[in-house]
């Protein structure tokens, strides 16, 4: 998707573009769309023998939120825009999202989504937070989609941020950030930068956040043989003694995002962009159901389940990590 909106350089004409590739996933994950618990929501894992697949999160949904924003702003194709509107709201009625925009990491679906895995993640509120910017811009500035951006935001910086430095608070302050969760930071400050173009009234709270966050990483890209490797707790400005990519593409993607001043906002096919489509790639969508739910949900936590879950972020936003901008 950031490829169309970017005008990435297109594929070869017998090859399939960029949008339609973000639409052919679009059609697949709304063919997933199941009701046979929670009252709908996507699966974490598509297969049954894949471990997690009894589990319904928080970011297979957001990043199937944030790909039906994108493209209803990309092709102004009001199907998207409803599909996110659904999103949301089942987001919000299931429990994942809370009153104070806090994003709970998901829940057991043979349990009908009662009980909750209260983690909190920042790519979480990153994920929601770019679409609910993209659904404002898309909707002409709609206040409604203006007061729930401007939520995610605020909550996003009260939890996620320590005198304006990024950290991951369910890992970095007990050591036991796993592999994918080292480049979660990272997902969460491309989207905080793309939301400033979205969404300008966020621009004055996010930079500073993103430019204080830059600094910290930055301080900490001084270990390994070539003194580049960088650290993952930026907060403490020092590079702890691992070596790993996630942390790099975190450190790569803060500083980065510090340039989204100096390129254009993303494209649309009315407005600059090349990129072809095909609205019937993949499989057709159904149309989206009633958010209503009826079942009663708990407070009782359970237990996490499993790692990897920034695998999804990158299949579906598509370009995380290889997407230089300008």
């Amino acid at each position: 998707m950031s490829a169309a909106e970017r005008n990435y350089p297109n594929p070869p004409d017998d090859k399939p573009g960029w949008l339609a590739m973000a639409q052919a996933v679009f059609n697949t994950q709304a063919a997933r769309w199941d009701t046979k618990t929670c009252s709908g929501g996507l699966k974490w894992q598509i297969f049954t023998f894949n471990n997690g697949y009894d589990y319904k999160n928080t970011i297979s949904n957001g990043c199937f939120f944030n790909l039906a924003a994108r493209l209803a702003k990309y092709t102004g194709n009001q199907t998207y825009a409803d599909w996110a509107d659904h999103i949301w709201d089942w987001t919000k009625s299931v429990g994942f999202m809370t009153d104070e925009y806090q994003f709970w990491d998901g829940a057991d679906d043979r349990q009908d989504c009662s009980e909750f895995n209260r983690i909190e993640w920042t790519y979480n509120s990153g994920v929601y937070l770019l679409g609910a910017a993209t659904m404002f811009n898309y909707t002409e500035g709609n206040p409604v989609w203006e007061e729930r951006t401007r939520n995610i935001l605020n909550a996003t910086t009260a939890a996620f941020f320590t005198d304006s430095v990024m950290y991951e608070r369910a890992c970095e302050p007990v050591d036991t950030c796993q592999v994918d969760q080292r480049g979660f930071k990272g997902y969460t400050a491309r989207w905080m930068a793309s939301s400033t173009q979205m969404a300008p009234f966020t621009y004055d709270l996010i930079m500073p956040l993103l430019r204080a966050s830059a600094e910290a990483a930055a301080e900490t890209c001084t270990g390994g043989d070539d003194g580049l490797a960088c650290g993952q707790k930026w907060v403490t400005r020092k590079w702890e003694g691992e070596e790993d990519v996630g942390l790099q593409m975190a450190a790569l993607e803060v500083i980065q995002s510090n340039l989204i001043t100096r390129v254009d906002p993303p494209v649309t096919n009315e407005h600059g962009g090349t990129s072809k489509g095909n609205p019937g790639g993949g499989s057709p969508p159904p149309e989206p159901r009633p958010s209503s739910l009826t079942m009663s949900i708990t407070t009782k936590d359970r237990a996490g389940a499993g790692v990897l879950t920034g695998a999804v972020a990158l299949i579906v936003i598509g370009s995380t990590g290889w997407l230089i901008w300008d």
